[in-house]
């Protein structure tokens, strides 16, 4: 198997700046503490293609709500590789719990973005059961499969990325 990325930790002010933008009601001494306890994404099995992005905090979304999560997460990988990340299939199926975009899609020169390529989810509760979903800190709720993609003959992009969501096309 080929080794194409490295997970890291955002550093701590990364990770207080845009928690605190979600949460607000935290000081930082709770936001160190929930700093420090962020696990880097793992597989579960030798088999698993992806790995799991763990809650850094308990999570509970009613239905019809969406929250952006802040995983504390960044990731190098190669040229002509992309992370994808989709929702964790169980949470999926038993709550309609999905990505707002999607398909996460982390290229490898957003870990040289302004905000240290920060990997931030915004999920939604889509239940038509009306069921809240509730994640414990430290538990699953994403997960990033690494792919090859290509690019065409005649592409001519020189651009570098310098921002977060959407800077690429601005």
């Amino acid at each position: 198997m080929q080794k194409i990325a490295k997970f890291e930790k955002v550093s701590f002010e990364r990770f207080k700046e845009d928690f605190s933008k979600i949460n607000s009601s935290y000081t930082e001494e709770m936001i160190y503490n929930i700093y420090k306890s962020i696990k880097l994404p793992g597989r579960a099995t030798v088999g698993s293609a992806g790995y799991d992005f763990y809650a850094p905090t308990d999570i509970a979304i009613a239905p019809g709500h969406e929250l952006l999560i802040p995983t504390g997460i960044r990731v190098k990988i190669e040229e002509g590789y992309v992370l994808m990340l989709f929702p964790r299939s169980s949470l999926g199926f038993k709550y309609r719990f999905q990505l707002d975009n999607t398909v996460g899609i982390i290229d490898s020169d957003y870990y040289h973005a302004d905000n240290e390529g920060h990997i931030l989810c915004k999920v939604i509760n889509d239940s038509r059961e009306k069921k809240t979903v509730e994640i414990k800190a430290k538990t699953g709720f994403v997960q990033g499969v690494f792919l090859p993609f290509g690019i065409t003959e005649d592409d001519d992009a020189t651009e570098e990325r310098m921002g977060g969501f959407g800077s690429t096309t601005r």
